[in-house]
């Protein structure tokens, strides 16, 4: 693997050089391996076909986690969010029964498998947020309450060096299951309307120190739907950290965590 230099980036295979970028780097190897035509008609690459097709729909419910929370994301996600989501989705397929290719993506029937996933593994949300807590979720599954008992924040967070504040964020997301169509050769959601549905409750920014604290986040589905059985109501804590300066208050781009710590 080489990386590109100079003013002129490429990409595509020139010459047997395959030219890409990835992680903001414009890198080159040589292209090796069958071409695109062949994988997709040679009856020897059936079993890869199969593969990429049940690969690119786990891709596709990692996307529909990732829109459901889109608005935390940016201060969040850890750079590799879609591939290790992308990996938990085709863990869950594996688990499916059906036809190779074709089987289902039912987060719905595993939910344990998401559960506790944290969306940047470099910062935890168990290593900054120790206080304890409870979830609760209503009849329809459209309202999701976490409460915080009263707790000391210089005790039970780990802020980073610099931090005066600190926000807590209850975001949900609803995700559908998947399953193969065969009219697109592809896969789709079983309840596109509800797919992507979600709701946000954040707690007031909060000094650190030894004043103790308590918090109740309740999060609402807009239009306050019942969710359907082939949806799963992703329940997510994060904790976000701020540096007051003057009157204002900068939240950190890096440290902040968030865990799935329900899916109902």
């Amino acid at each position: 693997m080489s990386k590109q230099k100079g003013l002129i980036k490429l990409e595509g295979n020139i010459g047997g050089i395959s030219f890409y970028s990835s992680d903001g780097e414009h890198l080159a190897r040589m292209a090796n391996g069958p071409s695109k035509d062949r994988i997709a008609k040679d009856p020897s690459f059936k079993r890869t076909r199969e593969n990429n097709m049940e690969f690119g729909g786990s891709a596709k419910v990692s996307k529909a986690f990732r829109s459901a929370l889109s608005t935390v994301l940016q201060s969040m996600a850890g750079r590799y969010l879609t591939s290790r989501l992308t990996k938990i989705f085709k863990i869950i397929n594996l688990k499916a029964t059906g036809i190779r290719g074709q089987r289902p993506i039912e987060l719905s029937a595993y939910k344990d498998t998401l559960k506790n996933f944290d969306l940047n593994k470099n910062s935890n949300l168990a290593s900054v947020f120790g206080a304890p807590y409870t979830t609760a979720i209503n009849g329809d599954r459209n309202e999701v309450t976490i409460t915080i008992p009263s707790f000391v924040p210089d005790v039970f967070i780990n802020a980073p060096a610099g931090a005066t504040h600190f926000k807590l964020v209850l975001a949900t997301g609803a995700v559908s299951d998947f399953v193969y169509d065969a009219g697109v050769n592809g896969y789709e959601a079983v309840d596109p309307a509800q797919n992507g549905l979600n709701a946000l409750a954040y707690g007031a920014i909060t000094p650190l120190g030894s004043t103790p604290v308590d918090f109740t986040l309740v999060a609402t589905f807009t239009g306050a739907p019942t969710i359907a059985t082939e949806v799963s109501v992703v329940q997510c804590l994060g904790i976000e950290f701020y540096q007051v300066v003057g009157a204002d208050y900068y939240v950190f781009a890096q440290d902040n965590a968030m865990k799935v710590i329900e899916v109902s």
